[in-house]
């Protein structure tokens, strides 16, 4: 997308990932685990919303339409200040597969750690998941990746460098 800028088009510039919104049944449950599991830091612990009149009901009523009934919402954050914003809905409709990854919207996180055997055992042995193995992405980089699930199955991605470093210097490679 381009911007109008003094007559000329010129590259819209690139926004920064401010925070993802994670939805879940158990918020109590979930704030312990991001923070002990996945290293977070908790900048709100969870407090109720609900469609009251007051300001917050205002807001939250406005955001989830006529049928909102209510929430927790809990505030965390990764060490390079991603936020993670933790919801537990009213009602929330219980989920029989998780990993919807063919369904248009984001369909995982991705969390950095240069110990992706070592995190990927931690969510495995905290009620989470290890989904995949520990894959290399290339044979002559170390950029590894490991995919997971946290215990209520939201997809985390668990990489071993950044992504710009992974995938900026990529040169497809087709198999013969």
């Amino acid at each position: 997308m381009a911007e109008e800028q003094g007559g000329t088009t010129a590259p819209a510039a690139a926004r920064a990932l401010d925070h993802v919104g994670i939805s879940v049944p158990d918020i109590d449950a979930a704030v312990a685990w991001y923070r002990d599991i996945l290293g977070c830091y908790v900048l709100m612990e969870p407090i109720e919303g609900y469609a009251d009149g007051s300001d917050f009901g205002q807001i939250v009523a406005d955001i989830f339409g006529a049928d909102f009934k209510g929430m927790k919402i809990a505030h965390l954050a990764t060490a390079d200040g991603v936020g993670i914003e933790l919801f537990q809905f009213v009602a929330n409709a219980p989920q029989e597969e998780h990993f919807a990854y063919w369904k248009t919207g984001i369909y995982h996180i991705c969390i950095l750690d240069p110990d992706i055997e070592g995190l990927a055992k931690r969510i495995d042995e905290s009620g989470g998941r290890q989904r995949s193995k520990v894959w290399r992405l290339w044979p002559d980089k170390p950029y590894k990746v490991c995919y997971c699930e946290d215990p209520w199955g939201t997809i985390i991605e668990v990489s071993s460098h950044p992504y710009v470093m992974a995938w900026s210097n990529f040169i497809p490679r087709h198999a013969e």
